[in-house]
């Protein structure tokens, strides 16, 4: 079988391409901990360092530290199911001491469902850290369209967050907001989007 090797965030990034049809576009899919991947304006994977599971977006001095990295305010926290555990714990709900991070999004996606409001604004809070996180990151990024992937974003929370992004932008930053688009695939993309991008990378050859 034909192989080729790249970065998980990289094939983010290509997945949104290859869905809108268009390039200069930043992928962040919102999973285990947060990737991210960049194509240019020519439509290029660059190779580029995109790792901003560990960059920050909160310079808080109190912002929860990594517990890998130790760094604190970092991606992952905000842009993760690490962040859904982390906003869920906050607002009061319990997690049995041994469940795993994915059991505990589904639990809070299983609320959402329900329409529980305190699933919602956790939702929303993820939301409003994109929003702002989105002129951050456009300062090493050019980039005009921004896509939203992973599991956290499955469901009515995915919408959620759409929502609280872009009013961000609209209100925060309105200029910015004319510029770039925030946006998701459909839902079948949103959990598989990467496979495909990734099963479109190796070259097939006939023997």
């Amino acid at each position: 079988m034909p192989v080729e090797v790249a970065n998980d965030g990289d094939v983010t990034a290509l997945a949104g391409a290859m869905s809108l049809g268009v390039a200069a576009i930043l992928g962040v899919a919102m999973g285990s901990s947060e990737a991210a991947g960049y194509l240019d304006r020519s439509g290029r994977l660059t190779g580029r360092l995109t790792e901003l599971a560990f960059a920050p977006v909160d310079l808080n001095p109190a912002a929860e530290a990594d517990e890998w990295s130790r760094d604190t305010g970092v991606g992952a926290l905000y842009f993760s199911q690490q962040a859904v555990n982390k906003l869920a714990r906050m607002a009061g709900i319990v997690f049995p001491d041994q469940q795993p991070l994915p059991e505990r999004l589904q639990e809070i996606q299983s609320r959402m469902a329900q329409g529980d409001d305190t699933a919602r604004r956790i939702y929303e809070t993820i939301g409003v850290y994109l929003g702002h996180a989105v002129p951050w990151y456009r300062e090493f990024y050019d980039f005009d369209h921004l896509l939203m992937l992973g599991r956290v974003t499955s469901g009515a929370g995915g919408e959620i967050i759409l929502a609280g992004a872009r009013q961000v932008l609209r209100t925060q930053y309105p200029a910015l907001a004319e510029k770039v688009n925030v946006f998701l695939p459909d839902e079948k993309a949103r959990r598989v989007g990467q496979a495909v991008a990734a099963a479109s990378l190796p070259q097939l050859k006939r023997s």
